[in-house]
């Protein structure tokens, strides 16, 4: 393939970074981890990653300077995606355990505990796209894969803003955003199979 684009998955310390490498890859484009600031600005597309606690993540980001290089791609247009606990840190905050963390502040929005009844939310699940949405393009009916505890229940959509939605037992949450150059989702893309693949390469094309 001649012109091959190049993403980045930022490794700070959280995330599945082989299968997120492996799925990107398989999407169709070159991809490299790396904590490297210059080499993540520069590349054609940004995957970040998350597992695990929301303040640890947040702190991990933090010391690689996550937050101010995703406001850097953001406002140069480059895309950006953002997955699980990498897409709970672009809200203002997340409680967990009574504590009270900071994100990123891109969106609105607090990272808090489902009222679901079975805990973790585990498993496949079918989403709401948002109208118009690129990131589902084609796989508006597919499922995908969640495993998560936390998430965010309250969250406007705009002109420039579209939201995806998903419930687990009545409890309503944000499960994908896309704004400008920058997309998320609650959801594990490379745990999704096919479906997953299909998201990365609708965002694949975007670079």
């Amino acid at each position: 393939m001649t012109d091959r684009k190049t993403v980045v998955v930022l490794d700070y310390g959280s995330g599945n970074l082989r299968s997120a490498e492996r799925a990107v890859a398989h999407a169709g484009v070159a991809v490299v981890v790396t904590a490297d600031t210059e080499q993540a600005l520069a590349a054609d597309g940004l995957v970040v990653p998350g597992v695990g606690a929301f303040a640890a993540c947040m702190a991990g980001l933090t010391d690689v300077g996550g937050p101010g290089l995703i406001a850097r791609r953001v406002a140069d247009g480059k895309p950006t995606l953002a997955i699980c606990v990498g897409h709970q840190v672009l809200f203002d905050a997340g409680i967990e355990h009574g504590v009270r963390a900071a994100g990123c502040s891109v969106w609105p929005g607090l990272v808090e505990q489902l009222t679901a009844r079975r805990l973790p939310h585990m498993g496949w699940n079918t989403v709401e796209p948002a109208a118009g949405s690129g990131l589902f393009a084609g796989l508006e009916d597919e499922r995908f894969y969640f495993v998560h505890s936390y998430g965010v229940r309250v969250l406007e959509e705009t002109l420039d803003r579209k939201v995806t939605w998903a419930e687990h037992e009545g409890d309503r949450f944000v499960a994908a955003v896309e704004e400008g150059p920058l997309w998320s989702t609650q959801f594990h893309p490379e745990k999704s199979g096919e479906a997953g693949t299909g998201l990365l390469r609708n965002w694949v094309a975007t670079l």
